[in-house]
């Protein structure tokens, strides 16, 4: 049984007051609070088992090792993924897909040679890919949404030509909400020999992720929105994709030999991390995704659902506001304007007066955006911890924005 409240008393903030109002936190898509579990375990890795790690070998080192590394199979068993070797840290998706673009897509993509979108993604799964259109002359290929928000699996396999060299595409989307059927294109994708990548930021917080179900070759995480600390992320790969990239960034750890003439690498995954890593920051994602699974991540899917369907219902009841995406398939994540003229930084203004925080702009994906014909949206996404009871709270305060500016 989820027991709402009382995941609520893990979270310090969630029990204080902004503006003399009870918080109300509708900005995880942004970031997600963090457990007081997480916040002991950094405490405690900062104020008694601090050091370097990996080759040390004083008994700090070796404790800080042993956490350190310890997370690498916590991400693997989270993410149903045998084999621990095929996690790589990262400070979060943004990296990780930078990686790679740089490490895998960039040495093998050529001129003419097409990548394929949807027009849902955020900047992080657009702008990497823009990169190799700048310099190498790569075609990004984009598939568009419905009016729901909704994306065809089969229209992003059809899209897949005869130069067709990757797939990116995200599990949900950041402003609609939207699932996609990611198996589906996986599975179209690989029949046409075309690998595949998942941005998997904000889908992986809301419901259970199974790495060979999906069967894809890339699959990216950021621990801020699964209820860690910023500066932590991972990214699965594929053996056979990772047997395929070189090193993307050079430094200790991620060497074998060095010497005046030349330079051997380290097995993966520790190819790809070079330098000192952020120890205590993944220690703490280790913890929030020990919590999370402490938890179920099918008992938190269906609580958010019920959230989904209660926001969706009264959100609906408002005549004056339109809403962007209204997939079957959505999460917890509403983006909305309002009639009137109201602008969406407004509309938060007068929110967060009544201690009700949500996201108002563009949210990293302008292309989305353009293509919704909206300038800016305000966003409120939902969370474990949040209630029935919060709902209501951002609908009243809605209807208070209706009144001032309707």
């Amino acid at each position: 049984m989820f027991d709402v409240n009382a995941v609520r008393n893990d979270f310090p903030i969630l029990s204080r007051k902004v503006n003399g109002k009870p918080l109300v936190y509708l900005d995880n898509g942004a970031s997600a609070q963090k457990p007081k579990v997480v916040i002991d375990a950094m405490t405690e890795a900062y104020s008694n088992e601090y050091a370097n790690v990996h080759r040390g070998l004083h008994y700090l080192s070796t404790v800080a090792t042993e956490k350190y590394e310890g997370v690498r199979g916590t991400i693997a068993r989270f993410l149903n993924v045998p084999d621990p070797d095929n996690i790589v840290f990262t400070t979060g998706s943004t990296e990780a897909i930078n990686m790679v673009s740089y490490a895998w897509a960039a040495p093998r993509l050529q001129a003419g040679d097409e990548i394929v979108l949807s027009i849902a993604e955020h900047h992080a799964n657009i702008v990497p890919w823009h990169f190799l259109r700048e310099r190498q002359g790569v075609v990004l290929k984009w598939v568009e949404c419905d009016e729901n928000g909704d994306i065809d699996p089969q229209a992003v396999i059809d899209a897949i030509g005869a130069r067709t060299k990757l797939v990116a595409i995200t599990h949900m989307s950041n402003v609609t909400g939207t699932v996609l059927d990611v198996a589906a294109i996986t599975r179209g994708a690989h029949a046409k020999g075309v690998p595949v990548l998942v941005d998997g930021s904000q889908a992986a917080v809301h419901m259970p992720v199974d790495i060979p179900a999906i069967g894809c070759d890339f699959y990216a995480i950021t621990g801020h929105k699964l209820y860690g600390p910023t500066g932590s992320g991972a990214i699965y790969i594929s053996a056979e994709r990772m047997a395929e990239m070189r090193p993307f960034l050079g430094g200790g750890d991620m060497i074998d030999v060095v010497t005046r003439d030349t330079v051997t690498y380290a097995k993966p995954p520790l190819r790809f991390e070079a330098g000192t890593p952020g120890i205590v920051q993944q220690i703490g994602f280790g913890v929030a995704l020990e919590y999370l699974m402490s938890l179920g991540m099918e008992n938190i899917a269906k609580h958010e659902q019920a959230l989904r369907d209660a926001a969706q219902e009264r959100l609906r009841g408002l005549n004056w506001l339109s809403i962007q995406g209204n997939s079957a398939t959505k999460g917890a994540i509403f983006s909305f304007t309002m009639a009137g003229g109201a602008h969406p930084h407004d509309i938060s203004t007068v929110l967060d007066q009544r201690g009700i925080a949500v996201r108002a702009g563009t949210h990293c994906a302008l292309p989305l955006m353009q293509h919704l014909g909206v300038g800016a949206t305000c966003r409120a996404s939902f969370a474990m911890y949040n209630t029935v009871e919060e709902v209501d709270a951002l609908i009243s305060g809605l209807e208070l924005c209706h009144e001032l500016f309707g």
